[in-house]
């Protein structure tokens, strides 16, 4: 039982110099925990609603003063003083407060603060870590991820003109956790190098990925190949394998079609793209490969591409659980990437991962764009068992934490197995 005595945001600055929210939750026990907000900025047009003050004088229009006091108005006038025996009490409280299916009138970056808050502070107040309250929550068996590192920026999330957004190094045959951390910084660091050889500025993204003067998706996929095995690695399933994040809502057309490196491609051309693609690289994963209104495409690049690697929904099921189910029943994809701010509660993402082991889809715990240091993400990851995340590269405090707490947490209980659950 928690007793929620203070409830207080502050508005600080993300990972991007841009403003977002801690939350600080004090139990009546004197028991204090915060939470730090995260944002995205390739972003799905049905994602939860975050909240931004529009006010040119503060930030220039991206200030989060609203939510801020929103934290600290209704929603602390709502909660204070007031047991909860679970955070998921906690969320239904603050979904009913809102009102809105998006969490538009509170601001989805007030809700999840609070409700990240109050998911930390049952686990602090059990003495219990927060991925042991989280497995036991979700009733499954916990598991260290295989961590997706993003090593090469692009659309959203650098200045060149690479169109796809991102390229991870998947340490797929590591044996543990902290042996695919050391993988994934070696091959970081032989990238870099090799980049460096080959004249490339070697500037980072807003992920901590490395964001070169290159266009063609192909010459960053033979780039990674060799970097790979210039860190004595092997490409594949078996070593380490690649993933991508095309986000192909960036850069689809009013008219429907690609644009890649100035090629027009329609949804059919971009599938075969990707499967000649999958012939020639280790790719295991391909993520937002097509647009989020393109239904009849992503069933297409399902039915083609679903047997043989990972295809993961992003800006196309945000985390939703309404939208995975429907995404289940018309065959669209066989994973969803999953975003606590995309949805707006611990328990909605919850069961958003619920639906996707029952249907047998995978599931990739993902940071956004703009991090705090709060390492919230680890932990769900490893309660939920779904044996993957996503950080960014091996690089950036923000991006880190994530995978040092994971190693943490692998140190404290070296039981626990690792890797993906093929």
């Amino acid at each position: 039982m928690v007793r929620i005595e203070r409830l207080h945001a502050v508005e600080i600055l993300d990972s991007r110099a841009r403003p977002t929210l801690s939350v600080t939750l004090t139990t009546a026990d004197g028991l204090r925990v915060r939470a730090g907000v995260p944002s995205g900025a390739s972003t799905g047009t049905r994602e939860a609603v975050e909240l931004r003050d529009d006010d040119p004088e503060h930030f220039g229009g991206q200030g989060v003063a609203r939510a801020v006091a929103h934290v600290n108005g209704e929603m602390a006038e709502a909660l204070t003083g007031r047991s909860f025996s679970t955070f998921a009490e906690v969320d239904a409280e603050l979904i009913a407060l809102d009102g809105t299916d998006a969490k538009s009138r509170l601001g989805a970056n007030a809700v999840i603060g609070v409700s990240l808050a109050a998911a930390r502070a049952q686990a602090t107040a059990a003495g219990r870590e927060m991925w042991q309250c989280l497995a036991e929550v979700a009733e499954v068996a916990p598991r260290l991820p295989v961590p997706h590192f993003n090593v090469v920026n692009g659309g959203a999330h650098a200045a060149n003109q690479l169109d796809f957004q991102e390229f991870m190094i998947a340490p797929l045959g590591a044996p543990s956790l902290p042996e695919a951390v050391r993988a994934g910084a070696e091959v970081y660091a032989r990238l870099k190098a090799r980049l460096a050889r080959g004249g490339y500025a070697i500037g980072l993204g807003d992920e901590g990925g490395f964001a070169p003067a290159i266009d063609r998706p192909e010459e960053v996929l033979r780039l990674l190949v060799e970097a790979i095995t210039d860190a004595g690695y092997t490409p594949g399933r078996d070593g380490i394998a690649l993933a991508l994040d095309p986000a192909a809502s960036e850069f689809r057309t009013p008219e429907g079609r690609y644009r890649i490196a100035g090629d027009e491609l329609t949804s059919d051309q971009l599938i075969d793209r990707y499967e000649e693609m999958c012939d020639r690289f280790p790719v295991w994963s391909i993520e937002d490969g097509l647009g989020e209104d393109d239904w009849t495409g992503w069933t297409r690049l399902t039915a083609r591409l679903g047997d043989r690697i990972q295809l993961v929904g992003d800006d196309i099921f945000v985390t939703n659980p309404a939208i995975i189910t429907e995404a289940i029943d018309r065959k669209v994809a066989n994973s969803a990437l999953i975003k606590v701010n995309q949805i707006g509660t611990v328990t909605e993402t919850l069961e958003a991962m619920r639906i996707c082991r029952v249907a047998g889809y995978t599931q990739m715990v993902s940071h956004r764009s703009g991090e705090t240091e709060d390492t919230f993400i680890a932990d769900l990851a490893v309660g939920t068992g779904c044996g993957q995340l996503k950080s960014g590269a091996p690089a950036r405090g923000e991006r880190v934490a994530k995978y040092n707490r994971l190693i943490e947490i692998s140190d404290a209980e070296p039981a626990l197995p690792y890797g993906i659950v093929r």
